[in-house]
């Protein structure tokens, strides 16, 4: 959430960001203001009739005290008109801070300058690519045919149980997804990330933290009895851990990572481009979440998108990494990089990772603070990225590691998978 004082000092720069985010309503920035000025006027005159009632208060003991009850009773009259205004101007000012509240999170983050301008996917700038991409064999075929040449993945038991999206892995399919879980949070634990396992359904609070809510309503799954969302990322639990924290200085950077299942409903997603396991509505994945200094967060954001890419080199995988452009970006990030790896079967870029940088915008919302060398405690700044998703992944090793007599499994995975070979 962007801050008030920050929109009023920079009310040009903010407009302009928020254009480059191809963002429409623009008319909530001075909408903000005007709440703000009344919100402002409304504590001034809540505080001056507070202070007008604790002087006469003082008053009418110091009356009472040298016998002058009429004028003491006067004075109480006094304070009795005052506090019957002081209720509905309580009221008033909550109600203006309430809207206030409510226009000020519907500002998405404001992107960073190196953020290039542009609407959509296609104007996305790409940072570098690496890896080779396969010549495959003459009878190639995508992963979800793949998938059930060699029993791997049943969709249709999937839909059976539950619905499309939710496929049902099996045999080494399902020894494969163990691998690369046990292979992913290994490679972050080694670069000091603390592994948690956090919970997978979690409350309004929480989703709101991170920005999930109410941008991202819609997409989330909900257990209205309970008034608890499914977790489209472990970003959201995994930040929260340290919701209303004050850290010190010295605890940063905080590092964390962790697996869970991800649960979206990518509503209106339908067509050949989500077939097999190109879009899901539950996938797994591993996280990686950094809390840090507000001053080293770039420096960070850069770690992690080399952290992540030696991830996918170690895959033997075709990569490239693009920098987000204005109107490509999630709704709280600052700036983000995504990776793609290339899909020789399908002959088509799959994005397996994003690694963003919040600046202050989750810190804001879920009161995440340090204490700097003054002891003066100001917000931290938040990153995340995937690290990695694992159906994409699996869709491309398959695909890219197909031979006429089986599938090769990439070498950092075998020791953990048990063979160098579906066959």
């Amino acid at each position: 959430m962007l801050q008030v004082p920050f929109i009023r000092q920079n009310k040009a720069l903010v407009l302009e960001r928020l254009a480059l985010k191809n963002f429409k309503e623009l008319d909530l920035v001075e909408e903000i203001l005007v709440l703000d000025d009344k919100r402002k006027k409304l504590t001034l005159e809540y505080d001056e009739t507070q202070a007008k009632i604790n002087a006469a208060s003082k008053e009418i003991g110091k009356l009472m005290a040298q016998g002058q009850k009429e004028e003491a009773e006067a004075r109480k009259s006094e304070v009795a008109s005052l506090k019957e205004k002081l209720q509905p101007a309580n009221e008033e000012l909550i109600a203006t801070e309430k809207a206030l509240h409510d226009v000020l999170i519907k500002l998405p983050n404001l992107p960073a300058a190196s953020v290039p301008p542009g609407k959509t996917p296609e104007e996305n700038v790409e940072v570098r690519k690496g890896g080779t991409v396969p010549v495959l064999h003459a009878g190639a075929v995508p992963h979800w045919d793949l998938a059930k040449k060699y029993d791997l993945i049943d969709f249709e038991l999937g839909n059976k149980i539950t619905g499309a999206g939710f496929p049902v892995y099996k045999n080494k399919g399902a020894r494969l997804q163990r691998a690369m879980i046990q292979y992913f949070l290994n490679f972050n634990i080694d670069n000091g990330y603390t592994e948690f396992q956090p919970p997978h359904l979690v409350n309004e609070a929480s989703a709101y933290a991170t920005g999930q809510l109410p941008d991202k309503e819609g997409q989330m799954y909900f257990v209205g009895e309970d008034n608890l969302y499914l977790i489209p990322t472990a970003e959201v639990p995994l930040t929260n851990l340290y919701r209303d924290e004050i850290l010190k200085d010295a605890e940063l950077p905080v590092k964390l990572t962790g697996y869970t299942p991800c649960f979206r409903r990518e509503a209106g997603s339908y067509g050949a481009h989500v077939r097999g396991l190109n879009r899901l509505h539950q996938f797994d994945k591993i996280e990686v979440v950094q809390i840090v200094h507000p001053e080293k967060s770039y420096d960070v954001l850069e770690e992690m998108v080399s952290h992540v890419e030696k991830l996918v080199q170690s895959l033997e995988l075709p990569y490239r990494i693009l920098r987000l452009c204005g109107g490509d970006m999630g709704f709280a990030s600052a700036l983000t990089y995504d990776f793609e790896v290339y899909s020789t079967a399908q002959q088509k870029w799959l994005e397996v990772s994003s690694v963003s940088n919040f600046e202050t915008f989750q810190a804001n919302r879920a009161r995440i603070r340090f204490k700097d060398g003054t002891g003066k405690p100001q917000l931290v700044h938040t990153l995340n990225g995937s690290s990695l998703a694992l159906p994409r992944i699996l869709a491309c090793i398959l695909e890219n590691n197909q031979v006429e007599d089986g599938i090769r499994i990439p070498a950092v995975l075998q020791s953990y998978f048990g063979s160098d070979k579906i066959a």
